[in-house]
């Protein structure tokens, strides 16, 4: 709670390799520290806000009905030759052998492996539809890792997968992770917008991204602005609702650069709707049918017939997301920061430059406030820096509430302000305003 016994190694200047804004302010903010090419250190900070996040991702895909599992990071080479994608999948998987001269791998994602445990463990198709999921590091070997956690070779990611004994039940899984995916962003108020997409090397031939608009993305995309007054909230998970909420995004253009077609983008979307930016994807979803399943024999007996599971696959980079929110969020031309408050590392910092008491490190005031807020989630600046030096280190750090403890306050207020927002003068006996704003915005 004292930033004086905390681990935040910030830094006065950006570093020289950051050139975007997550790779800067992670890097000053003591977030993140490189190990080596592509690989990086979470510091508690870091660590603090991506675990929010991925409390945020389970919760979501919990209400869907999917179930959490773990698999490992290690999978055995066996599992990827029968779906025939070993020697196919490139230099980006990193392939090792044990001491027993077995070739493993390091999973960059987990279809076969999901797969191989669904064949051994259901047989009869009364035990389908299964959405499978669970939140485990993944590798990658990227030829070029750059901009910190947003392309690096080891990430912390989300994957999810459904198991459908038909077509059109396997399309309504689909559609409630394409539910599931626009209610957890929304929760970490960002703007996703699901954009038709490429299924690259997991196959298939439905897919769709989700995109939020950011001038670093490396995604270029091509879109209909009424896309984003497309109204959700009321979504159920009934197969007509699905349905009807999926026809109601795409029946607006918007593509990502691989499926982008300019006489269709400009016959079906009217000059003044015309979008054509670029963007960060921050989720991405596939429905691949029985890619996987026909050949590694995952099937169910149904009426006498074996079927071959349908299959989906749903990711979302829990540590990417740490950087696309900051991309979304940061003002680096003003060096703030303002997390959104369900993944803010604290709800309020309390800056304190009033007189310090004997044997304390903060003043009277400052104990006094932290009694009566006990039930947010506080981090206070005791150090000796003057009181604009800390409002900039913590404008840096993001905390998006501020109650400062000034020379200048009146002894029986303080004052509350939000960052990148007003101030306003609250007298302590009606402290527990701050507590109702925070609460309100929490919800």
């Amino acid at each position: 709670m004292f930033l004086s016994k905390l681990f935040i190694p910030i830094l006065k200047n950006n570093p020289a390799e950051a050139k975007i804004k997550s790779h800067q302010l992670m890097l000053r903010a003591g977030m993140i520290r490189q190990s080596s090419a592509g690989i990086y250190s979470w510091l508690p900070l870091g660590f603090k806000i991506m675990k929010k996040i991925e409390n945020i991702v389970r919760e979501e895909q919990n209400k869907i009905g999917a179930q959490e599992l773990l698999m490992p990071t290690i999978q055995s080479s066996e599992i990827w030759k029968e779906s025939g994608r070993y020697d196919d999948y490139g230099e980006e998987m990193l392939r090792i052998k044990d001491r027993q001269n077995r070739e493993m791998l390091y999973g960059p994602t987990n279809e076969e492996l999901i797969t191989e445990i669904f064949r051994s463990s259901v047989k009869s198709y009364k035990s389908m539809p299964q959405l499978l999921y669970h939140i485990q590091w993944k590798f990658r070997d990227e030829l070029r890792p750059r901009f910190g956690i947003m392309r690096c070779r080891e990430f912390y990611m989300k994957d999810a997968y459904s198991f459908d004994l038909n077509d059109d039940d396997a399309k309504f899984s689909y559609n409630k992770f394409f539910l599931s995916y626009l209610n957890t962003f929304k929760r970490l108020d960002l703007s996703a917008i699901p954009m038709a997409a490429d299924t690259g090397p997991i196959g298939g031939n439905l897919s769709h991204e989700f995109v939020i608009l950011a001038d670093t993305g490396e995604s270029k995309i091509y879109a209909d602005k009424r896309i984003f007054d497309v109204n959700f909230k009321d979504s159920i998970l009934e197969k007509k609702s699905l349905t009807k909420l999926r026809d109601n995004f795409e029946k607006y253009y918007a593509v990502t650069d691989e499926k982008f077609n300019k006489v269709e983008f400009e016959k079906n979307v009217p000059e003044q709707y015309r979008l054509i930016t670029k963007g960060i994807e921050v989720g991405h979803i596939f429905y691949f049918g029985d890619k996987y399943s026909k050949p590694m024999k995952a099937s169910v007996d149904h009426q006498g017939k074996k079927l071959f599971a349908k299959m989906g696959s749903y990711g979302v980079g829990v540590s990417r997301l740490v950087g696309a929110i900051i991309e979304a969020k940061y003002d680096d031309t003003k060096e703030v920061m303002k997390w959104p408050i369900s993944v803010a590392p604290y709800e309020c910092a309390i800056l304190d430059s009033a007189n310090k008491m004997d044997g304390h490190s903060v003043s009277q005031k400052a104990l006094q406030i932290i009694d009566k807020l006990n039930t947010l989630d506080l981090i206070v600046d005791d150090t000796e820096d003057n009181i604009s030096a800390k409002i900039k280190k913590f404008n840096l750090i993001g905390v998006p509430y501020q109650i400062i403890l000034g020379s200048k306050t009146p002894e029986d207020s303080v004052e509350f302000r939000e960052v990148g927002g007003k101030s306003e003068i609250i007298k302590i006996s009606d402290i527990y305003k701050i507590q109702k704003i925070i609460s309100d915005n929490k919800k």
